[in-house]
């Protein structure tokens, strides 16, 4: 089940070796002096690096325009574990039990996604700068919803091989 809160909280309650590459990342992140931080304020607009951490661990650095619900989608992904950090702006997620979806696009290995048709009544959470998400495989999700007024959102990724 998708676990989601501010750092430390996730931190406390996430497998601590599971996720000791993606938790040491996002703390350099939050390091206004670190390199990582830095490279990830500096991301223009729309954006999207992918940063090697190590054999099993990669991070994706982004910057975007929150969008209408509309125009956004569920997924879920088979090979890894997504741990979504926001640290500027913020975005609504929703979030379901893939066994509750049905499929709209069968899996695609070489991207490890699967996407699935929309349904409402979801559950949803809001993440704001400083908050993280844990969504495993089982975890249907549909980020980048545009929340508040504000649209840009600096956003980390960081996929965790299952």
């Amino acid at each position: 089940m998708a676990l989601f809160g501010t750092l430390d909280v996730v931190k406390a309650q996430a497998d601590r070796e599971k996720f000791a590459t993606a938790f040491l990342y996002l703390e350099r992140l939050v390091d206004k002096n670190s390199v990582e931080y830095k490279r990830l304020i500096e991301c223009p607009l729309g954006s999207c690096e992918k940063i090697e951490l190590d054999e099993d661990n990669f991070a994706l650095e982004q910057l975007y325009d929150a969008k209408d619900r509309k125009e956004c989608f569920f997924e879920s992904h088979r090979k890894y574990i997504d741990v979504q950090f926001i640290l500027g702006g913020e975005e609504i997620i929703e979030v379901s039990n893939t066994n509750l979806l049905a499929v709209a696009s069968a899996y695609k290995e070489e991207l490890d996604f699967i996407k699935y048709e929309d349904k409402k009544g979801i559950s949803a959470i809001v993440l704001k700068a400083g908050d993280v998400a844990i969504f495993y495989p089982q975890d249907a999700h549909m980020p980048c919803i545009k929340a508040g007024s504000g649209t840009k959102v600096l956003k980390a990724v960081v996929k965790v091989r299952v």
